[in-house]
């Protein structure tokens, strides 16, 4: 039989001591001393080691590793490390240093934990980000020195969801090693952030696995101060530049690989269309046009040097550019080709673009059409995203 001893806590962290200290007594408190708890030292500068080598001595369950640096590696890289090389148990959690582990979440995680199952927490955030039928909206602070744990203890005690669950998955969520091992874990194609987390999740729902987000589990989440709002890197209440500039890149790095936006429903279950293989044929076209229509294809065929959108491009991505722009005479060897007329490309055509995968699955069929200014040949409709599902 399952207990709290099988369950792994893991945590990457870069200048985040003040909100891991905060966790780690939550987990203590509300969870026992018998789950682990696994640290990533991201190459913090705020004592975040010392504070790691020393709970190392006085807790049995508390494991850490340091990344010396300099470069970061990001929570991309380090869950996986910690899951790999440090976590001791068959269930594993991914939990974030800003979250407080309210009373009865371990046992709800062990009631629905099975093989091939992945189980998510319940949130409950204060109103920083819009509401939405997923989580519990209740201002109890955004900082660990102003926490209203009375608040949301007396939450906790008039909560009326009883044994409810859905298909939602987010942080933290909690799944056995073997079944995050076997499909390969994140794709370090994200590194050191961001969208990592919506492409495992589009591979869990692929492979099969139940999605399960128990309503009789909670934390209180006080969200992004561990990266996009983390105070220490940027000023109170902006976003980090360095937390946009990233998103941006793996924002396009999912599309190369997924053809589409993160799509999600009302309840955080994923959507995933299908994946074709689409090759766009552009006369006209310049280096704007490149750089906004390059990730939506597999191939782009144009009419101008690419040498400078290469340099630039290269460093944000793992896909070979140089295999994916070709001159606009090779050889056509997509099978599903767009052509587009630069001169004659608006807005509405973009919107297109960005819809194609649910498009050509809702009514494509083999031969030619137009969609707006968009000249359509489809030769198959071989569909690819299970291929992604594995690293």
């Amino acid at each position: 039989m399952l207990t709290k001893k099988d369950i792994s806590f893991i945590q990457p962290s870069r200048n985040n001591l003040k909100y891991l200290k905060w966790s780690y007594e939550s987990i203590r408190k509300n969870g026992g001393n018998e789950p682990h708890i696994c640290v990533a030292d991201d190459f913090s500068n705020d004592g975040t080691w010392e504070w790691c080598k020393e709970m190392m001595e006085k807790d049995k369950n508390f494991h850490a590793i340091r990344n010396e640096g300099p470069t970061r590696l990001g929570h991309t890289i380090l869950y996986d490390r910690l899951i790999n090389e440090v976590a001791p148990t068959e269930i594993v959690g991914i939990y974030h240093a800003d979250m407080y582990l309210c009373p009865g979440a371990l046992e709800s995680v062990l009631d629905n934990i099975k093989p091939q199952t992945v189980v998510s927490l319940t949130r409950i955030e204060p109103p920083l980000h819009p509401d939405g039928p997923e989580k519990v909206l209740l201002d109890c602070g955004t900082e660990p020195e102003v926490f209203d744990e009375e608040n949301v203890l007396n939450w906790l005690a008039r909560k009326t969801y009883g044994n409810k669950t859905t298909e939602g998955i987010f942080a933290p969520w909690f799944l056995f090693k073997e079944d995050f091992q076997s499909i390969g874990g994140h794709d370090p194609l994200y590194a050191p952030q961001s969208k990592e987390d919506s492409d495992i999740f589009n591979r869990f729902l692929l492979n099969g696995y139940s999605l399960v987000q128990t309503w009789d589990g909670y934390v209180y989440h006080m969200t992004c101060r561990g990266s996009r709002f983390n105070p220490t890197l940027t000023e109170v209440g902006k976003e980090s530049d360095e937390w946009l500039a990233q998103n941006n890149r793996s924002t396009r790095n999912f599309i190369r690989k997924w053809g589409h936006f993160v799509k999600h429903d009302t309840l955080m279950k994923p959507i995933v269309p299908p994946k074709y293989d689409i090759g766009f044929v552009i006369k006209n076209c310049n280096a704007k046009l490149l750089e906004v229509l390059e990730p939506w294809s597999t191939n782009i065929y144009i009419d101008f040097n690419p040498s400078q959108y290469i340099g630039y491009e290269q460093p944000n991505t793992q896909f070979d550019l140089s295999e994916r722009i070709e001159p606009i005479n090779a050889d056509k060897h997509n099978e599903i080709i767009i052509e587009i007329d630069g001169n004659n490309f608006t807005q509405y055509e973009f919107e297109l673009i960005q819809q194609l995968s649910e498009i050509i699955k809702d009514s494509g069929e083999i031969g030619e059409f137009e969609l707006g200014n968009l000249k359509i040949t489809i030769n198959s409709l071989n569909e690819y995203q299970n291929s992604l599902i594995h690293l």
